[in-house]
């Protein structure tokens, strides 16, 4: 069969008529394919909206479900919530009942009180007019009586009584001497008593721990080799720790412990958390010791203020100087012959404040003395003097009250005590450090000399820092580098040495060390 083209070729036609032929041939043929194209399209549309009404079923089907599900859920709900309502309000019933059946029972309590009341009145007012009654018979008995005796005895009214308040005045100056007499022998022998009956009341009022201080902190190493890191290069980390901190390092073959020796528990908690940090880090240096240390000393100073104001609040002292609050919480860090300082105070507080309620005096004005008697350990460093009159000064200086003032100037009895709160402040001292176990003499002793040891080396110009270190076999001074020149150090050391041989006495030796370090330091900005 031939085809559209080749019979078209075939045929005879003009080429006019040619054109208009392929024209018309190829309007069909679009037309077919046209109409082929709309069916396809109608073959898609019907596919698709097909499936889009199967989805919308579904769909629908499946929100019908989700609803009767929520409905059910909020029903359950509904019905749970009602029922807890219900028995809440049940509840409140109950009690409402009970309430009012209490309340009727205190009316009738009442009123059966109210007609006691009234019976035992009209009692009372009955016993009145018979007392009235027989007040007037006696007044008149005594008139009669007055005036037969002065028809016996031959006397006037006035002479008569004369003589008799004359005898009366007489025998009663003889019961009094024996009251009094009587009396001041029942207080010798009840007084002593009596005192310890308060002061045993007071220490059983009274708990705080009681721990001895060391003069040593022993950190734990994770591995051996920390210690190669901690000693350094030729020792360098440890002199940089020692210098910043004033306390002395020792690593020896003691496993997995570095130990920290220090008189001073400041220095040397400064040097246990900065080694804690360093061994934390990792990052052991001089510089980044020295870094440290400055953090840690910041902390400190705010970790001071915290811990007194805790104690403040402990105590129930209000209203304290900031700087007394810091005084306070340096004493954590303080002793007195091995016993904690502030422990000290917080005991003597307490001490004070029981002892003064079972004397009648203020137990808050009482505690607040019994707190800041020794706040002036931890002034120390910079005031001079005894250390009741160094906190009175202290007190004055921060505003405190007269008796609160006099109460801490007398509680060693450098003065004479002129109020019952500061003998109440000498009791309470004394007996937190009576206490078996709460005090060591030797350890205070120590302590004592090696600050005489630093606060005699600190008195020489150019000094910066002291540091006793080796048990007090050695101290150490650092010097300003732009006062004291290499020379001068030697001569300085040189005149410590001396001061130490005439003024002190220790066994064995101690070793003088000056160091003078200078530095340059400049920011590339």
């Amino acid at each position: 069969m031939k085809t559209l083209l080749e019979i078209l070729l075939s045929a005879q036609f003009t080429y006019p008529a040619l054109i208009l032929t392929g024209l018309g041939a190829g309007y069909l043929i679009r037309r077919v394919m046209a109409e082929r194209g709309v069916r396809a399209a109608e073959v898609r549309s019907r596919t698709i909206l097909q499936t889009a009404q199967t989805q919308a079923q579904s769909q629908r089907r499946q929100a019908e479900t989700e609803v009767k599900e929520l409905k059910e859920t909020m029903r359950q709900n509904f019905h749970k919530e009602t029922e807890t309502r219900r028995n809440e309000m049940a509840a409140l019933e109950r009690k409402l009942t009970q309430h009012e059946a209490n309340l009727d029972r205190k009316v009738d309590l009442l009123e059966e009180k109210e007609r006691r009341l009234q019976s035992a009145t009209q009692a009372l007012t009955a016993q009145q007019d018979q007392v009235a009654q027989r007040q007037k018979e006696l007044d008149s008995l005594v008139l009669d009586e007055k005036s037969r005796l002065q028809k016996v005895a031959g006397l006037s009214k006035e002479e008569a009584k004369d003589l008799y308040l004359r005898r009366l005045e007489q025998d009663l100056s003889e019961e009094a001497g024996a009251l009094v007499r009587k009396k001041e022998e029942e207080a010798r022998l009840t007084a002593a008593q009596r005192a310890k009956e308060i002061v045993t009341r007071a220490i059983q009022r009274c708990s705080v721990d009681c721990t001895t201080e060391a003069t040593v902190s022993v950190i734990t190493l994770p591995n051996e080799e920390m210690k190669g890191r901690i000693i350094g290069r030729e020792g360098r980390n440890i002199r940089a720790l020692e210098m910043a901190t004033g306390v002395d390092v020792i690593v020896d073959d003691t496993p997995g412990t570095v130990t920290l020796s220090g008189f001073d528990p400041i220095r040397r908690e400064v040097a246990r958390r900065a080694m804690e940090r360093l061994i934390e880090d990792g990052r052991i240096h001089p510089s980044r010791i020295e870094e440290a240390v400055s953090k840690v000393k910041h902390e400190m100073e705010i970790g001071f203020r915290e811990t007194g104001e805790e104690t403040a609040v402990e105590l129930e002292v209000p209203n304290l100087h900031p700087e007394l609050v810091k005084l306070l919480g340096k004493l954590k860090y303080r002793t007195s012959f091995g016993q904690n300082a502030l422990q000290h105070c917080k005991e003597v507080s307490m001490l004070t404040g029981h002892l003064a309620a079972q004397c009648g005096e203020d137990p808050k004005v009482a505690r607040r003395a019994g707190l800041l008697h020794d706040v002036a350990k931890s002034a120390s460093d910079e005031m001079d003097g005894p250390q009741a009159h160094v906190g009175m000064e202290l007190l004055e200086k921060y505003g405190e009250s007269e008796e609160v003032i006099h109460a801490v100037e007398a509680h060693h009895e450098d003065v004479e005590a002129h109020s019952a709160l500061a003998v109440l402040v000498q009791a309470a001292d004394a007996i937190s450090s009576a206490r078996p176990g709460a005090r060591r003499d030797s350890l205070e002793n120590y302590v004592q000399r090696l600050e005489k040891l630093e606060k005699l080396a600190r008195g020489f110009p150019g000094v910066e820092q002291v540091f006793a270190i080796q048990a007090g076999r050695e101290i150490r001074i650092m010097v300003h580098p732009d006062k004291i020149n290499d020379l001068q150090a030697i001569a300085l050391a040189r005149e410590i040495r001396k001061k130490i041989e005439t003024l002190m006495q220790y066994p064995g030796q101690i070793k003088v060390t000056v160091i003078r370090e200078l530095r340059a330091v400049d920011y590339a900005k």
